[in-house]
Order: structure tokens, then sequence, then C-alpha cells
């Protein structure tokens, strides 16, 4: 968790294995993007970059992916043009974004 209200997570959902395992060609299909999570609350109340989508993978085991990145500040970042071919450490680069501080997945099929 955050200090206080002046910490600030970006939280990033994705697919690494869109749209099979053996051929991840659409790697990462992002599923849903919040910022600006203060770092004593929860999830709620962030900003909703891009609206969730639910896990329906159709070929085979796919790994759900949540990364919760440390902002350096409260900001605006650019929201990703496709959900398709999303990249997260290229993403945090261009958006200044700080290191990942947790990381978890599960599966799905």
């Amino acid at each position: 968790g955050g200090d206080d209200m002046r910490t600030a997570y970006t939280l990033i959902m994705t697919d690494p294995d869109a749209p099979s395992p053996s051929d991840p060609y659409l790697r990462e299909h992002l599923h849903w993007m919040v910022t600006d999570i203060p770092g004593t609350t929860d999830v709620s109340f962030g900003k909703e970059v891009m609206g969730y989508e639910s896990p329906k993978p159709v070929i085979g085991i796919h790994r759900y992916v949540f990364i919760l990145l440390k902002q350096r500040g409260r900001q605006t970042v650019r929201p990703p043009s496709s959900r398709d071919l999303f990249n997260t450490r290229r993403f945090s680069e261009e958006n200044g974004l700080g290191l990942p501080v947790a990381a978890v997945y599960f599966n799905a099929q």
C-alpha cells in the first residue's frame, strides 16, 4: 500500500497469450487499465483509462497478469490506441511510470 493520498498507482491487466498460447501474435492484449489509484484506498477510486474486458480465451489456457506500477505523482497517461500488441514495459517508460511494485497472474481456459 501507499503512504498517503499523494502516492498514486497504475493497475494494468493483460493477456500475454492472445490469441493462443502457441501463437501469441497479439501479445499483450490489454484487458484493463486504471491510473491515479490513491495509495490509501482501492482501485475504485482511480481513473479508468481502458474499461474492463473480461477474460474469454478461445484456444488453450491463457495467463492473465495484473501489474501494479507506482506513479511519480498524479499524471495523465496517453491511452493506448489498441488493446492488441500492448507492451507494458514500453507503456511504463513512455509515461514515466516507476517500476512494478506488485504483480500476480491467474490462468483461465
